[in-house]
């Protein structure tokens, strides 16, 4: 691309006023050899018809706009394919971040100085970002983008996402491992309530739905079959299907404990895995697919080790998926006992993966004990009541049942006495221990994802045939817990209803539509040649320089999305519509040869090496902050506006990802003389998420190996550091900077320093 540049400064939101625009200018036409315009507004009309002007009357297409923060006017500042914007953010984190002065306190004498030279240093970098950004040309599968839709399981989340992908008029297949569709919902006499007020209960619609799907010309139906295999990438996917509970070569490796491999190895058992395909083999005579819907549903929890309760040995004691099927063919005993909780000798716990879902399905059960029997009791026994919502009116209508009596309480015991069963409960609200005569008692079992059994998707992929495990989820299939809650870590696959998380037919009849969705919008993007979520229409990708790849492995073993595959000599294998484009590859790389169009280590480098670095004085020390765009970035434009003071003596460069920081950025800085680097980060673990799930906490693990770098360069170790924030936490990112700056101050000057 021939480049003709042109900066435009902002002279609005205080920006004029706070800064020697003159001296912005004489930075950008002398240093960066670049024409310079002002303006008084810039996203305004006269401040864009400006710009238009330059770009037809003289040919500009790269575009320098030093003004607000590049997170916002966006449209404002787009001029269409064939050019380039870069941004250099004067308002949020230089004019904006000054802060206030406290009553009665003079503002510093040299702060407008300092000011300046924040401003100028945002400048060089925008600058430089626009010279060594080139424009990406979208990535097109050779054999074009195949827009059929596999979704895997006929229950409710299944049938649903088939419906729904079907009406936008997309092809679907349905694979379903049992003889019907409809799955366990098919079995359920009745549902919760869907609408005001919220009270009595509704026809179960899975039936009703079954018969709209065989009708459908859309959708494809495969009873008593599984997908064996499913190989390729979004767009491009080829699924090996088998016959329901058999195994084929195109199977997914069964799993083997230790004691079964050494048996294996000494000849005393057959290998279950023996003819099986290696993960890069592909099955002829698979399926072609674009998108996966993982819709396979859920299992009630194991409840027989709870001895007390009776499961297994008293025929009456049942679980809520048993009562449920006896309630659908009419035999509800007069007197039941629903036990939420299995009590004994501790206190304060529930069955395993029990939820508000299996709370809400005791209230409704309790109901079809007091429909079928005029005189019927039910007695729901908890230590915790879950309604959430509009829900907590179905409590409020069972509550005022009077047929239904609820108490927390300690369920002991449940024997046998002839006919009947009692159930001892103590420690109950009325402060009184109770035995309870029933002629049958109900657990609430709770609802086990299916992967937590069995592979529900079989993918070949070098990482491995399941999803990376996350001990947080529980076995429940992987998603963004926070932003992206239907999308997994393999990009084109999306998850909803059980196999997600515990939901209600409602919640999974949401759940499936958003589910379908997001397949229909990996789709579209992935046959435009953009990425999806979270760098939605992302037209990069990353691109190899093969010759001095060493196979080290690492892009492929670190890809947080199972993006590479590599060959038998460990050659990475790109697989571009799988990439998120969060650069994990470029950061793990250690031969730097992974890069974007416009995001690459020797822009990023180049950008670091632009900052003025001044020489003996202890006032202008720098340190280079490597933000996260999608957490740490915004928190810092919050804390502008907040008008938080951010100290002087940092400069701040976006990056996609901690995970895409390449070491070799670090040592470019501190060799260039910089005094110190923060690298700023989401927040990761149990209860928050990096949008790309695992780059924060990679960036982490790669910065134990930084201490070695520093000492090979005479340097201590606490000049770099990493640190992790969510997006709320604006409040606090200034301090955290203050303290990392007096720990450098302290440390005295980068003796690299005018080297």
């Amino acid at each position: 691309m021939d480049k003709t540049y042109c900066a435009y400064i902002c002279k609005g939101c205080g920006i004029g006023e706070a800064l020697d625009i003159d001296a912005l200018t004489e930075v950008v036409t002398g240093e960066m050899s670049m024409e310079c315009k002002t303006s008084d507004c810039l996203c305004g009309a006269e401040g864009r018809a400006l710009m238009e002007k330059d770009m037809k009357d003289n040919g500009v297409n790269t575009f320098v706009v030093a003004a607000c923060s590049p997170r916002v006017m966006q449209q404002e500042f787009d001029f269409g394919e064939g050019t380039v914007t870069a941004r250099a953010n004067l308002r949020e984190q230089v004019v904006w971040a000054e802060g206030k002065p406290a009553e009665g306190e003079e503002p510093h004498a040299e702060a407008a100085e300092f000011l300046n030279e924040t401003a100028q240093d945002y400048i060089r970098m925008a600058c430089t970002r626009a010279k060594k950004t080139d424009i990406p040309e979208p990535f097109q599968l050779e054999e074009g983008t195949n827009k059929k839709i596999l979704v895997m399981g006929g229950g409710l989340a299944g049938i649903t996402a088939a419906l729904e992908s079907a009406k936008a008029g997309y092809e679907v297949t349905i694979i379903e491992r049992e003889a019907q569709l409809g799955g366990r919902a098919l079995g359920w006499r009745q549902s919760f309530p869907s609408k005001a007020p919220w009270a009595e209960l509704e026809e179960n619609p899975v039936a009703a739905l079954v018969e709209q799907v065989t009708g459908n010309d859309r959708i494809t139906v495969k009873t008593e079959t599984q997908v064996a295999r499913i190989a390729g990438a979004p767009g491009a996917f080829r699924a090996s299907l088998k016959k329901a509970g058999e195994r084929n070569e195109w199977d997914a490796p069964a799993k083997v404990t230790v004691d079964e491999q050494e048996k294996i190895e000494k000849g005393e058992m057959e290998d279950p895995n023996e003819g099986w395909q290696t993960y890069t083999a592909v099955d002829p005579d698979a399926e072609h697919y674009g998108a996966v819907v993982l819709a396979t549903g859920w299992k009630p929890a194991d409840v027989s080790s709870f001895d007390h309760l009776g499961y297994g040995t008293i025929k009456n004691v049942v679980t809520n998926a048993e009562f449920e099927k006896l309630a659908k063919e009419g035999k509800v005993p007069a007197n039941v006992a629903f036990v939420m909780s299995p009590g004994g000798d501790e206190n304060d716990r529930d069955f395993p993966y029990c939820n508000s879902v299996t709370s809400m399905v005791a209230l409704k059960q309790a109901q079809y004990v007091t429909q079928d029997n005029t005189d019927g009791r039910a007695y729901i026994l908890y230590q915790h009541m879950r309604t959430p919502g509009h829900m907590e009116l179905f409590y409020k209508n069972a509550q005022n049942n009077d047929g239904i009596f609820m108490t927390k309480g300690n369920v002991m015991k449940v024997e046998e006495a002839g006919a009947k069963l009692t159930v001892d409960v103590e420690k109950t609200l009325l402060g009184e221990d109770l035995n309870l005569d029933v002629d049958m008692v109900v657990l609430a079992a709770g609802m086990e994802p299916a992967t937590l059994h069995e592979h529900s998707i079989n993918l070949a992929y070098r990482q491995g045939p399941m999803f990376p495990d996350l001990s947080l989820f529980d076995g429940y299939a992987d998603s963004h817990f926070i932003c992206f809650p239907y999308e997994t870590r393999r990009t084109g696959v999306y998850t909803c209803g059980g196999v997600r998380k515990a939901t209600t037919m409602e919640e999974t009849v949401d759940d499936a539509t958003g589910a379908a969705l997001k397949a229909i919008q990996c789709l579209e993007s992935v046959d435009r040649g953009v990425s999806v979520h979270p760098r939605s229409g992302d037209a990069t990708y990353p691109e190899f320089f093969m010759q001095r790849c060493t196979q080290c492995k690492r892009c492929t073993e670190e890809c947080p999305f199972g993006a590479l595959d590599d060959d038998a000599k460990g050659t990475p294998l790109p697989n571009n519509t799988r990439c998120r484009r969060c650069g994990t590859c470029m950061g793990a790389c250690p031969e730097r040869i992974i890069g974007f169009k416009d995001y690459n280590i020797d822009l990023v480098g180049s950008m670091i090496k632009s900052i003025e670095v001044p020489e003996d004085d202890d006032d202008r020390l720098r340190m280079l902050v490597l933000v996260c765009e999608n957490d740490a970035y915004p928190a810092l434009d919050m804390a502008g506006m907040k008008r938080h003071k951010l100290n002087h003596m940092v400069r701040f460069i976006p990056v996609r990802c901690l995970g895409s920081v390449n070491m070799a950025w670090i040592r470019d800085a501190m060799s260039a003389g910089m005094d110190g680097a923060m690298l700023l980060g989401c927040t990761y673990g149990d209860d928050y998420q990096c949008h790309f799930v695992k780059g924060s906490e990679i960036a982490n693990k790669r910065m134990e190996n930084i201490a070695d770098t520093l000492g090979s360069l005479g340097l201590e170790a606490e000049r770099v550091i990493s640190k992790q924030v969510a997006i709320t936490d604006y409040d606090k990112i200034p301090q955290m900077i203050d303290e990392f700056v007096e720990e450098i101050v302290e440390m005295g000057p980068n003796p690299f320093k005018g080297f």
